[in-house]
Protein backbone atom coordinates (compact mmCIF):
# COMPACT_ATOMS: atom_id res chain seq x y z
CA UNK A 1 0.00 0.00 0.00
CA UNK A 2 1.36 3.39 -0.89
CA UNK A 3 2.08 5.40 1.58
CA UNK A 4 0.90 9.69 0.85
CA UNK A 5 2.93 12.33 1.31
CA UNK A 6 2.08 15.92 0.79
CA UNK A 7 3.55 19.00 1.53
CA UNK A 8 2.18 21.87 4.36
CA UNK A 9 2.20 24.59 1.85
CA UNK A 10 4.14 27.52 1.93
CA UNK A 11 8.53 27.96 0.42
CA UNK A 12 10.52 30.90 1.06
CA UNK A 13 10.06 33.32 -1.81
CA UNK A 14 12.78 33.99 -3.90
CA UNK A 15 15.34 37.26 -3.18
CA UNK A 16 14.26 38.52 -6.15
CA UNK A 17 10.67 38.83 -4.92
CA UNK A 18 11.43 39.55 -1.46
CA UNK A 19 13.28 42.65 -2.56
CA UNK A 20 10.13 43.61 -5.16
CA UNK A 21 7.98 43.57 -1.86
CA UNK A 22 9.48 45.87 -0.19
CA UNK A 23 9.93 48.27 -3.38
CA UNK A 24 6.35 47.71 -3.78
CA UNK A 25 5.59 48.84 0.03
CA UNK A 26 7.63 51.60 -0.29
CA UNK A 27 6.21 52.61 -3.59
CA UNK A 28 9.14 52.48 -5.94
CA UNK A 29 7.51 50.05 -8.11
CA UNK A 30 3.87 49.49 -9.24
CA UNK A 31 1.57 46.53 -9.27
CA UNK A 32 2.66 45.34 -12.30
CA UNK A 33 6.17 45.13 -12.00
CA UNK A 34 5.15 42.96 -8.81
CA UNK A 35 3.20 40.54 -10.79
CA UNK A 36 5.88 39.86 -12.95
CA UNK A 37 8.37 38.89 -10.02
CA UNK A 38 5.05 37.05 -8.54
CA UNK A 39 4.72 35.00 -11.27
CA UNK A 40 8.01 34.13 -12.05
CA UNK A 41 8.83 33.27 -8.43
CA UNK A 42 5.14 30.84 -8.56
CA UNK A 43 6.46 29.22 -11.66
CA UNK A 44 10.05 28.19 -10.28
CA UNK A 45 8.86 27.29 -7.07
CA UNK A 46 6.33 24.63 -8.81
CA UNK A 47 9.55 23.35 -11.56
CA UNK A 48 11.55 23.36 -8.42
CA UNK A 49 8.57 20.86 -6.04
CA UNK A 50 7.95 19.12 -9.22
CA UNK A 51 11.54 18.04 -9.55
CA UNK A 52 11.27 16.92 -5.88
CA UNK A 53 9.33 14.33 -6.62
CA UNK A 54 6.49 15.16 -4.67
CA UNK A 55 3.16 13.52 -6.01
CA UNK A 56 1.23 16.74 -4.90
CA UNK A 57 2.23 19.88 -4.73
CA UNK A 58 1.40 23.53 -4.15
CA UNK A 59 1.90 27.11 -5.27
CA UNK A 60 4.51 27.72 -2.16
CA UNK A 61 1.87 30.44 -1.28
CA UNK A 62 4.20 33.00 -3.45
CA UNK A 63 1.85 35.74 -4.27
CA UNK A 64 -0.23 35.73 -0.55
CA UNK A 65 1.07 38.05 2.10
CA UNK A 66 0.26 35.87 4.54
CA UNK A 67 -1.01 32.64 5.03
CA UNK A 68 -3.91 34.09 7.41
CA UNK A 69 -4.74 37.23 6.53
CA UNK A 70 -4.66 37.10 2.39
CA UNK A 71 -8.51 37.28 2.73
CA UNK A 72 -8.65 41.11 3.87
CA UNK A 73 -5.97 42.13 2.25
CA UNK A 74 -6.72 45.57 0.93
CA UNK A 75 -9.35 45.56 3.13
CA UNK A 76 -10.52 49.29 3.82
CA UNK A 77 -12.51 48.84 7.22
CA UNK A 78 -9.15 47.76 9.06
CA UNK A 79 -7.13 48.72 12.51
CA UNK A 80 -4.25 47.37 12.81
CA UNK A 81 -4.13 46.68 16.46
CA UNK A 82 -5.81 43.73 16.93
CA UNK A 83 -4.47 40.43 18.87
CA UNK A 84 -1.46 40.17 19.25
CA UNK A 85 0.63 36.68 19.02
CA UNK A 86 3.53 36.25 20.60
CA UNK A 87 7.05 33.90 20.03
CA UNK A 88 8.99 32.13 22.24
CA UNK A 89 11.60 34.01 20.77
CA UNK A 90 10.32 37.59 21.40
CA UNK A 91 9.13 38.65 18.61
CA UNK A 92 5.24 39.23 17.76
CA UNK A 93 3.15 39.12 14.91
CA UNK A 94 -0.18 41.02 15.10
CA UNK A 95 -3.67 40.74 13.59
CA UNK A 96 -5.55 43.50 12.25
CA UNK A 97 -9.33 43.57 13.43
CA UNK A 98 -12.61 44.90 11.83
CA UNK A 99 -14.06 48.35 11.99
CA UNK A 100 -16.88 48.19 9.98
CA UNK A 101 -18.80 45.35 8.10
CA UNK A 102 -20.21 43.73 6.34
CA UNK A 103 -17.49 41.00 6.75
CA UNK A 104 -16.33 40.01 2.35
CA UNK A 105 -13.06 38.76 1.04
CA UNK A 106 -11.46 40.78 -0.60
CA UNK A 107 -9.13 37.90 -2.23
CA UNK A 108 -10.15 34.19 -2.54
CA UNK A 109 -7.89 31.15 -2.45
CA UNK A 110 -9.22 29.81 -5.70
CA UNK A 111 -7.63 32.52 -7.10
CA UNK A 112 -3.80 31.25 -6.08
CA UNK A 113 -5.35 27.80 -7.69
CA UNK A 114 -6.30 28.76 -10.38
CA UNK A 115 -2.74 30.83 -11.36
CA UNK A 116 -1.03 27.88 -10.16
CA UNK A 117 -3.31 25.32 -12.11
CA UNK A 118 -2.36 27.35 -15.51
CA UNK A 119 1.36 26.48 -14.77
CA UNK A 120 0.78 22.67 -13.87
CA UNK A 121 -0.97 19.59 -14.64
CA UNK A 122 0.49 17.98 -11.24
CA UNK A 123 -2.26 17.34 -8.39
CA UNK A 124 -2.57 20.64 -6.36
CA UNK A 125 -3.43 21.27 -3.02
CA UNK A 126 -4.98 24.57 -1.46
CA UNK A 127 -4.35 26.13 1.83
CA UNK A 128 -7.22 28.29 2.94
CA UNK A 129 -7.18 29.93 6.27
CA UNK A 130 -9.55 28.61 9.37
CA UNK A 131 -12.62 30.67 10.60
CA UNK A 132 -11.36 30.18 13.63
CA UNK A 133 -8.61 32.48 12.96
CA UNK A 134 -10.54 34.60 10.93
CA UNK A 135 -13.01 35.07 14.19
CA UNK A 136 -10.20 36.84 16.23
CA UNK A 137 -10.82 39.68 13.78
CA UNK A 138 -13.97 40.95 15.54
CA UNK A 139 -13.07 43.21 18.35
CA UNK A 140 -14.08 42.31 21.97
CA UNK A 141 -16.09 45.76 22.37
CA UNK A 142 -18.29 45.11 18.97
CA UNK A 143 -19.07 46.80 16.48
CA UNK A 144 -21.90 49.18 16.04
CA UNK A 145 -24.58 48.25 13.84
CA UNK A 146 -22.89 45.08 12.67
CA UNK A 147 -23.86 42.24 16.13
CA UNK A 148 -21.21 39.66 16.19
CA UNK A 149 -23.80 37.20 15.17
CA UNK A 150 -23.58 38.91 11.68
CA UNK A 151 -19.94 39.02 11.69
CA UNK A 152 -20.20 34.80 12.58
CA UNK A 153 -22.61 34.70 9.57
CA UNK A 154 -20.68 36.05 7.22
CA UNK A 155 -17.74 34.75 8.36
CA UNK A 156 -19.06 30.94 7.85
CA UNK A 157 -20.64 32.03 4.26
CA UNK A 158 -17.23 33.54 3.18
CA UNK A 159 -15.35 30.56 4.52
CA UNK A 160 -17.49 27.97 3.14
CA UNK A 161 -17.18 29.98 -0.33
CA UNK A 162 -13.16 29.91 -0.38
CA UNK A 163 -13.30 26.16 0.27
CA UNK A 164 -16.00 25.04 -2.26
CA UNK A 165 -14.85 27.27 -4.85
CA UNK A 166 -11.53 25.30 -4.65
CA UNK A 167 -13.22 22.26 -4.79
CA UNK A 168 -15.33 23.24 -7.88
CA UNK A 169 -12.05 24.39 -9.45
CA UNK A 170 -10.60 20.41 -9.27
CA UNK A 171 -8.58 21.11 -6.67
CA UNK A 172 -6.72 17.90 -5.34
CA UNK A 173 -7.74 18.84 -2.08
CA UNK A 174 -7.93 21.59 0.44
CA UNK A 175 -6.13 22.05 3.63
CA UNK A 176 -7.71 24.24 6.52
CA UNK A 177 -4.75 26.29 8.71
CA UNK A 178 -5.71 26.00 12.02
CA UNK A 179 -2.59 26.53 13.70
CA UNK A 180 -4.44 28.34 16.18
CA UNK A 181 -5.39 25.66 17.82
CA UNK A 182 -2.55 24.80 20.38
CA UNK A 183 -2.27 28.22 20.67
CA UNK A 184 -5.82 28.56 22.26
CA UNK A 185 -4.71 26.06 24.98
CA UNK A 186 -2.11 28.49 26.04
CA UNK A 187 -4.25 31.46 25.98
CA UNK A 188 -6.97 29.09 27.94
CA UNK A 189 -6.25 26.25 29.94
CA UNK A 190 -9.62 24.89 30.11
CA UNK A 191 -10.08 24.44 26.74
CA UNK A 192 -13.06 26.41 26.14
CA UNK A 193 -11.42 28.52 23.77
CA UNK A 194 -10.10 25.53 21.64
CA UNK A 195 -13.90 23.93 22.31
CA UNK A 196 -15.59 27.18 20.75
CA UNK A 197 -12.83 26.74 17.63
CA UNK A 198 -13.59 23.87 16.71
CA UNK A 199 -17.09 24.40 17.14
CA UNK A 200 -17.24 27.42 14.61
CA UNK A 201 -14.87 25.41 12.25
CA UNK A 202 -17.01 22.59 12.32
CA UNK A 203 -20.25 24.66 11.67
CA UNK A 204 -18.29 25.50 7.87
CA UNK A 205 -17.43 21.57 7.51
CA UNK A 206 -20.89 20.51 8.28
CA UNK A 207 -22.27 22.68 4.80
CA UNK A 208 -19.77 19.90 2.94
CA UNK A 209 -21.01 16.05 2.17
CA UNK A 210 -19.08 13.04 3.08
CA UNK A 211 -17.81 12.87 -0.34
CA UNK A 212 -17.11 16.57 -0.32
CA UNK A 213 -15.16 16.38 3.21
CA UNK A 214 -12.74 13.60 2.01
CA UNK A 215 -11.35 16.26 0.43
CA UNK A 216 -10.86 18.68 3.29
CA UNK A 217 -8.02 18.33 5.82
CA UNK A 218 -7.13 20.21 8.69
CA UNK A 219 -3.19 21.05 9.43
CA UNK A 220 -2.52 22.01 13.10
CA UNK A 221 1.71 22.90 14.65
CA UNK A 222 2.50 25.03 17.38
CA UNK A 223 2.94 28.01 15.37
CA UNK A 224 6.75 28.14 12.69
CA UNK A 225 7.86 31.65 12.25
CA UNK A 226 11.10 32.70 11.82
CA UNK A 227 12.61 29.79 13.43
CA UNK A 228 10.19 29.78 16.95
CA UNK A 229 6.90 28.69 17.98
CA UNK A 230 4.35 30.09 19.83
CA UNK A 231 3.11 26.51 21.17
CA UNK A 232 5.40 24.42 21.49
CA UNK A 233 5.25 24.10 25.19
CA UNK A 234 1.40 22.60 25.08
CA UNK A 235 1.42 18.98 25.00
CA UNK A 236 -0.34 17.16 22.18
CA UNK A 237 -2.60 15.48 24.90
CA UNK A 238 -4.16 17.80 25.53
CA UNK A 239 -4.96 19.43 21.74
CA UNK A 240 -5.36 16.25 19.74
CA UNK A 241 -8.79 13.91 21.69
CA UNK A 242 -10.80 17.26 20.88
CA UNK A 243 -8.74 17.79 17.31
CA UNK A 244 -9.99 15.03 16.11
CA UNK A 245 -13.41 15.79 16.63
CA UNK A 246 -13.62 18.09 13.91
CA UNK A 247 -15.60 16.72 10.67
CA UNK A 248 -12.38 16.33 8.28
CA UNK A 249 -10.88 13.44 6.55
CA UNK A 250 -7.10 14.44 6.93
CA UNK A 251 -4.94 15.73 10.14
CA UNK A 252 -1.49 17.62 8.77
CA UNK A 253 0.08 17.58 11.93
CA UNK A 254 3.79 18.46 13.48
CA UNK A 255 5.72 15.82 14.44
CA UNK A 256 9.61 15.54 13.45
CA UNK A 257 10.23 18.58 16.23
CA UNK A 258 8.24 17.04 19.41
CA UNK A 259 10.93 15.38 21.51
CA UNK A 260 8.38 12.52 23.28
CA UNK A 261 6.99 11.24 20.20
CA UNK A 262 5.97 7.57 21.57
CA UNK A 263 3.78 9.29 23.90
CA UNK A 264 2.48 11.85 20.97
CA UNK A 265 1.85 8.09 18.85
CA UNK A 266 -0.43 6.81 21.65
CA UNK A 267 -2.56 9.69 21.42
CA UNK A 268 -2.99 9.58 17.91
CA UNK A 269 -4.02 5.86 18.56
CA UNK A 270 -6.74 6.80 20.82
CA UNK A 271 -7.49 10.23 19.18
CA UNK A 272 -8.27 9.32 15.46
CA UNK A 273 -11.32 7.87 14.34
CA UNK A 274 -12.41 5.38 11.88
CA UNK A 275 -11.96 7.11 7.89
CA UNK A 276 -9.65 9.66 8.98
CA UNK A 277 -5.92 9.91 8.10
CA UNK A 278 -3.10 12.03 9.83
CA UNK A 279 -0.34 13.08 7.85
CA UNK A 280 2.84 13.08 10.47
CA UNK A 281 5.24 15.54 10.21
CA UNK A 282 8.44 14.17 9.34
CA UNK A 283 10.81 17.17 8.61
CA UNK A 284 11.64 19.38 11.13
CA UNK A 285 11.18 22.99 9.26
CA UNK A 286 12.47 25.05 11.94
CA UNK A 287 15.98 22.85 12.28
CA UNK A 288 18.60 24.04 9.10
CA UNK A 289 19.99 20.42 9.36
CA UNK A 290 18.57 18.57 6.15
CA UNK A 291 17.36 15.00 7.57
CA UNK A 292 18.32 11.56 5.62
CA UNK A 293 15.84 9.46 3.89
CA UNK A 294 16.41 6.97 6.47
CA UNK A 295 15.37 8.72 9.34
CA UNK A 296 12.11 9.73 7.80
CA UNK A 297 11.90 5.76 7.09
CA UNK A 298 12.42 5.25 10.98
CA UNK A 299 9.68 7.72 11.72
CA UNK A 300 7.47 6.53 9.41
CA UNK A 301 8.51 2.52 10.37
CA UNK A 302 7.70 3.59 14.36
CA UNK A 303 4.10 5.31 13.38
CA UNK A 304 2.84 2.32 11.71
CA UNK A 305 3.33 0.84 14.84
CA UNK A 306 0.55 2.75 16.22
CA UNK A 307 -1.40 3.88 13.39
CA UNK A 308 -3.03 1.79 10.66
CA UNK A 309 -0.79 2.25 7.55
CA UNK A 310 -4.23 2.58 5.71
CA UNK A 311 -4.70 5.99 8.02
CA UNK A 312 -1.11 7.16 7.75
CA UNK A 313 1.09 9.89 5.20
CA UNK A 314 3.82 12.07 5.57
CA UNK A 315 3.94 15.78 5.65
CA UNK A 316 6.37 18.66 6.87
CA UNK A 317 6.04 20.04 10.38
CA UNK A 318 4.46 23.17 8.88
CA UNK A 319 4.93 25.35 6.12
CA UNK A 320 8.50 27.01 5.24
CA UNK A 321 7.74 30.66 5.37
CA UNK A 322 4.15 31.18 6.42
CA UNK A 323 4.49 34.72 6.40
CA UNK A 324 6.22 36.49 3.27
CA UNK A 325 8.81 38.06 4.95
CA UNK A 326 9.94 35.16 6.54
CA UNK A 327 13.56 33.87 5.41
CA UNK A 328 14.88 32.30 8.21
CA UNK A 329 14.85 29.25 5.78
CA UNK A 330 16.37 29.52 2.49
CA UNK A 331 14.50 27.83 -0.46
CA UNK A 332 17.60 25.04 -1.27
CA UNK A 333 16.94 23.93 2.12
CA UNK A 334 13.36 23.81 1.64
CA UNK A 335 13.22 21.76 -1.60
CA UNK A 336 15.95 19.21 -0.23
CA UNK A 337 14.08 18.62 3.06
CA UNK A 338 11.11 18.10 0.80
CA UNK A 339 12.97 15.50 -1.22
CA UNK A 340 14.11 13.71 1.36
CA UNK A 341 10.52 13.41 2.72
CA UNK A 342 9.95 12.15 -0.91
CA UNK A 343 12.58 9.60 -0.82
CA UNK A 344 12.08 8.72 2.86
CA UNK A 345 8.63 8.05 2.50
CA UNK A 346 9.60 5.43 -0.47
CA UNK A 347 12.06 3.79 1.26
CA UNK A 348 9.56 3.12 4.42
CA UNK A 349 7.35 1.86 1.76
CA UNK A 350 9.66 -0.59 0.81
CA UNK A 351 10.40 -1.65 3.91
CA UNK A 352 7.01 -2.93 4.37
CA UNK A 353 6.73 -4.62 1.43
CA UNK A 354 9.51 -6.59 2.44
CA UNK A 355 8.13 -7.35 5.97
CA UNK A 356 4.74 -8.77 4.12
CA UNK A 357 6.92 -10.76 1.84
CA UNK A 358 8.56 -12.31 4.85
CA UNK A 359 5.72 -12.82 6.76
Amino acid sequence: MPILTESIGSIPRPAELQEGLKAFAAGDIGAKELEILSRRALLNTIRSLEETGSPVITDGEQTKPSFATYPIQGMRHLDPNGVVIPFEDGHTRRLPRITAGPFRYQMHAVDFFNTARSLTTSPLKQAVISASALSLLYPAEGIAGYSLESFTQDLLDEQEKDIRDCLDAGVHNVQIDFTEARLSLKLDGSKGLLRSFIDLNNRVLERFTDAERKKIGVHTCPGGDHDSTHSADIEYSELLPLLFGLKATNFYLEYAGEKNKQEVLRVLKESILPGQRVFIGVIDVLNPRIETPEEVRDLVLEAVEYIPLSQLGTTDDCGFSPFADDTSTSREIAFAKIRVRVEGTKLAERALEKTQVAV
